[in-house]
């Protein structure tokens, strides 16, 4: 009985220091042995040690320099294994010096040595933002970008991340061996990228984790409408990235959008999951606190005098709809305004689309018709759901009801989410 909850206790130990620390213990690896994709490996092999050490021996008192240590060790075995006494090698053992890891003392309670080297504390910022950076480094697929982000950055496992994004583990694990051959290969440098680079690339960052709000925010397939670790880990590396680079406006910009988004994820489901469309939820059961923190985040991004962005603009238009009593008392005349200055600036079909909805509510279906048709001549989201679904309630509110079932139909075959597709053919159902 002792013994397993020892090991249980060992377990859990290994679990929470990892997901706390594991982006800081990867970027510390990365930054001593100059090489992100054996930095991640060897966390891996520490990780794994972990597991089998903790549970038998007790938990060290210092967990996350233990990991520093056996990593460190890892990386002086691997530097052996490639026969390279090179200036690095060398430089890791005159680190390590007497007492150190590679003398024979126990990881369990490291010497200090080799945790205190690696463990620069006036370091850890840059290293976790040179972290997301390498994970989101443009050579990279967005699918790599938003794997390798949860894996490095979030301390996700391969398991958690491909529940997350509803794909096979081996997929993952493909996905991300693949990235770390490229990047390699690319001679991606682990660094924050000089300040000429820098915005371009914070780009590629920002889009990675609204990538991963946005599927889970919005299931594109599977029976939940609402992920919410995945959504959750997209604010937590937002507000992270919010801290790690405070000048750049679209950053707090981002911060506001997930932050509004997500103050209504309370009342976007019901009772059994099904979805609560805008109209018909409580907003009493939003969370008035995300909402706060999403209002300040804005500020900041308008503080910056530079003008918002395309996540600043998006923002904006989240706070219309936090701040209204009612669907009906929001100031839709400003989201269609929103809606086309964010047209311009970052042009899409999806954001054509979502102001067709609020010119609906604006100026009525007729008008917002007009917008929907040019989309779909154009054959802009041929094979989305959504195009269907909005252009299906226009026709439904100007009482062409047949075509309007037609185009719901379309848009419930089109759907993969099931709980899409449930409130789709409710609407169905509903059709005189």
């Amino acid at each position: 009985m002792g013994d397993h909850t020892g090991e249980h206790t060992g377990r859990e130990a290994v679990a929470a220091v990892w997901r706390i620390e594991s982006a800081r213990i990867v970027g510390a690896l990365a930054r001593y042995t100059g090489d992100f994709a054996l930095a991640e490996d060897l966390a891996q092999e520490a990780l794994a040690e972990a597991l089998v050490t903790w549970p038998r021996d007790g938990v060290p008192r210092n967990r996350t320099g233990w990991l520093l240590t056996v990593g460190r060790r890892r990386a002086i075995d691997a530097f052996r294994r490639r026969a390279a006494l090179d200036d690095r090698y060398a430089a890791l053992a005159r680190d390590l010096g007497e007492g150190g890891a590679a003398s024979g003392s126990s990881p369990a309670d490291p010497a200090g040595g080799a945790a205190d080297v690696l463990w620069d504390s006036d370091r850890i910022d840059d290293d976790l933002l040179a972290l997301m950076f390498v994970s989101c480094h443009p050579v990279l697929s967005r699918e790599a970008r938003v794997a390798l982000t949860l894996r490095v950055v979030g301390g996700l496992t391969s398991d958690e991340i491909a529940r997350a994004c509803l794909v096979p583990t081996a997929t993952v694990q493909a996905r991300i061996t693949r990235a770390k051959k490229t990047l390699a290969a690319a001679r991606v440098p682990f660094e924050v990228p000089p300040a000429e680079d820098r915005r371009e690339r914070l780009g590629s960052v920002l889009s990675a984790v609204y990538l991963i709000f946005t599927e889970g925010s919005t299931a594109s397939s599977g029976g939940d409408l609402i992920r919410f670790d995945l959504a959750g880990e997209a604010q937590r590396l937002a507000r992270v990235l919010s801290r790690l680079v405070p000048d750049e406006p679209e950053v707090h910009g981002l911060l506001a959008l997930l932050e509004l988004t997500a103050a209504r994820f309370p009342a976007r489901t019901g009772p059994d999951g099904e979805p609560v469309l805008l109209e018909d939820q409580d907003r009493r059961r939003w969370d008035r606190a995300a909402i706060r923190r999403g209002r300040a985040a804005l500020a900041r991004a308008e503080q910056a005098g530079r003008g918002l962005g395309a996540y600043g603009l998006q923002a904006a238009i989240a706070e219309c709809h936090a701040v209204a009593p009612s669907v009906e008392e929001t100031d839709w005349e400003r989201i269609v305004l929103v809606y086309e200055a964010l047209g311009r600036l970052a042009p899409s079909p999806v954001v054509d689309l979502n102001r067709a909805v609020a010119v609906a509510m604006a100026d009525g279906p007729a008008a917002a018709l007009r917008i929907v048709d040019g989309l779909a001549e154009s054959g802009a989201l041929r094979d989305s759901h959504l195009l269907p679904s909005v252009r299906g309630e226009l026709l439904a509110r100007l009482g062409r009801t047949a075509e309007a079932r037609a185009e719901l139909e379309r848009a419930a075959g089109l759907t993969a989410n099931e709980r899409e597709r449930a409130l789709l053919q409710r609407k169905l159902a509903a059709l005189p």
